[in-house]
């Protein structure tokens, strides 16, 4: 498996949204918060292109996270609100908006709710059209764990990775030392690190 560096990885983070939280049964609503800012505060530093996206804001699925909205206005401003198209690859705007960020980048970082319904899909639709994907668990959920898991076969058997922020933040940063891991290491600290054990 190739390692993902910053100059060829691009971040996608699908329907944070405060209701798809409430959703999300299998993992604690602090892990997949703390998780997906850590992984929105190092796409920031290191320069990473980030794609929002929501599924129909005005019902019960809600607004993005107020999180996201604070870290990355920009990128919030210019989301990709859908209409209820489940798998966000056939959503052409969002498609359109991927393949603007990425600039030919073919390294992707997913993380989204729920994993069941809106991250299987894309993130198959994404391999078979030639992107390495990577969906960050521990920054997303499902409804119960066996739908979680059932989830995490499928994309797998579809050629997707499943990686958790620890080991995604391991394998594109060699050094803690280097410029690059100085940059992230007090962000895996603080939103990780400092974290463990005191939710499941």
């Amino acid at each position: 498996m190739k390692h993902f560096r910053k100059e060829d990885s691009i971040l996608l983070l699908i329907d944070h949204q405060t209701g798809t939280l409430d959703w999300c049964a299998n993992r604690s609503k602090e892990m997949i918060i703390s998780r997906t800012v850590a992984l929105a505060k190092i796409a920031k530093v290191l320069d990473i292109p980030v794609v929002l996206t929501s599924s129909q804001e005005e019902y019960a699925q809600g607004l993005l996270i107020p999180e996201i909205r604070e870290l990355l206005p920009e990128e919030y401003s210019s989301r990709i609100k859908r209409a209820g198209i489940t798998n966000a690859w056939n959503d052409e705007n969002f498609r359109d908006a991927v393949l603007k960020a990425a600039n030919g980048r073919k390294n992707v970082i997913m993380a989204g709710l729920t994993h069941d319904v809106c991250i299987v899909y894309p993130s198959r639709s994404m391999v078979e059209e030639g992107f390495d994907v990577q969906v960050v668990i521990d920054a997303g959920g499902s409804p119960t764990q066996i739908a979680d898991d059932i989830a995490q076969q499928t994309w797998e058997k579809g050629g997707v990775r499943t990686t958790t922020i620890n080991q995604l933040v391991a394998d594109m940063i060699d050094s803690w030392a280097s410029d690059e891991g100085q940059k992230v290491v007090g962000i895996v600290f603080e939103e990780v690190i400092s974290k463990i054990g005191k939710f499941v």
